[in-house]
């Protein structure tokens, strides 16, 4: 049995402690498992942590059901990421509050070069069926992985278009993977991982489909992509909630205008009226959005003398080999501190040998 997961585990049962207190003891212990045997008059010292969570922490004794969770994932061929491993999100990695812990099911890459969400109201209109069918088409020449919630509606609708179109598709769920709700879309999620997607969860098994655990969903898909596109929605909603969360994640978001008095449009109206999401009305609109439609002139001969020191040598070798990249999987590949990282790619900048793109994205030119 993996120990260390036991202790990665057991620390998200701790009452008090969420993400960001977990990421906080973690820094200063050195690790999940450290913190289990530090004092408490150690752990009050921890930044936010207080005595209060200092007790919970001494007085947890019990890691039976992490050692029962551990058990499950091992049975269940469920991959646990923590969140300074390797193959964890890398654009969730860099919110604030990102589950230090995620499981996931099916072996999608998490962290694909371009990734939106589709999100929206659980009593779709044609209208909303049409656009997701069209814009699902339009975007398979752009290899693009679609993430969404796997609920009625909206989500489940841009699930089956991507499935029909060959688009990778992922599922974030807001319960234990012992499950899937609605169970009527499970038979959905079997053919997702069968066609290189995922369902992803921070949830351990037996945890239920809780009206609380659905906003905790929208933050990992909001967080997990570069851009949030809102189908249909009514005046409040999960879909709304999502929106709200891309924009503070400085996320892109973008909603489909429909008509005035619609009750399925009022959400999505309301988002562009109030300038927190851009027009879509179709593919076109987020192509031109994320810049994918940009063709950088080569300029080969420039370069041939530019002399690189050894940071800028391992940017360029990554940008390179992913041909367009965001600042936060560079910061993640590279290991290189946000100032060195700011530094070095002003360098190269400077030198022609990269362009900036919109949404923090580097292209070698």
């Amino acid at each position: 049995m993996d120990n260390d997961l036991v202790y990665k585990i057991a620390l998200t049962q701790i009452s008090g402690i969420g993400s960001v207190l977990a990421k906080s003891l973690i820094g200063y212990c050195g690790g999940a498992k450290q913190i289990f045997s530090k004092s408490e008059s150690f752990l009050q010292k921890a930044p936010g942590v207080g005595s209060l969570i200092a007790r919970n922490v001494k007085a947890f004794n019990d890691f039976s059901q992490a050692e029962k969770e551990v058990e499950f994932i091992e049975k269940n061929n469920i991959k646990p990421l923590f969140f300074l491993d390797r193959d964890y999100p890398v654009r969730l990695k860099n919110i604030p509050d990102c589950p230090i812990l995620l499981y996931t099911k099916g072996e999608a890459n998490l962290s694909p070069q371009k990734c939106i969400a589709i999100v929206g109201t659980r009593k779709m209109t044609e209208y909303g069926k049409q656009f997701t069918r069209q814009l699902v088409e339009d975007l398979v020449p752009h290899d693009v992985t679609v993430v969404s919630g796997l609920a009625y509606g909206v989500d489940i609708w841009a699930h089956k278009e991507c499935l029909k179109n060959n688009v990778k598709t992922l599922g974030v769920v807001a319960h234990g993977l012992d499950r899937l709700y609605p169970a009527l879309h499970a038979k959905i999620a079997k053919d997702m991982i069968a066609k290189e997607g995922a369902i992803v969860t921070e949830f351990i098994s037996g945890t239920i489909p809780d009206r609380e655990n659905f906003p905790k969903r929208n933050r990992i898909v909001a967080g997990m992509v570069d851009a949030v596109i809102v189908i249909e929605s009514a005046k409040k909603g999960g879909s709304l909630i999502t929106a709200e969360l891309a924009n503070q994640y400085n996320r892109d978001v973008m909603a489909v205008p429909g008509n005035v008095g619609n009750t399925y449009s009022e959400g999505c109206n309301y988002l562009i009226k109030n300038h927190k999401a851009n027009v879509i009305e179709s593919a076109n609109d987020l192509v031109r959005l994320m810049n994918w439609d940009v063709v950088i002139e080569k300029k080969s001969q420039s370069r041939l003398f530019v002399e690189l020191n050894d940071n800028e040598e391992v940017l360029m070798g990554l940008i390179r080999q992913s041909g367009e990249i965001g600042v936060d999987q560079l910061m993640a590949n590279s290991g290189f501190s946000s100032s060195t990282l700011a530094v070095t790619l002003l360098e190269l900048e400077m030198k022609n040998c990269l362009t900036t793109l919109p949404g923090k994205r580097y292209q070698a030119l």
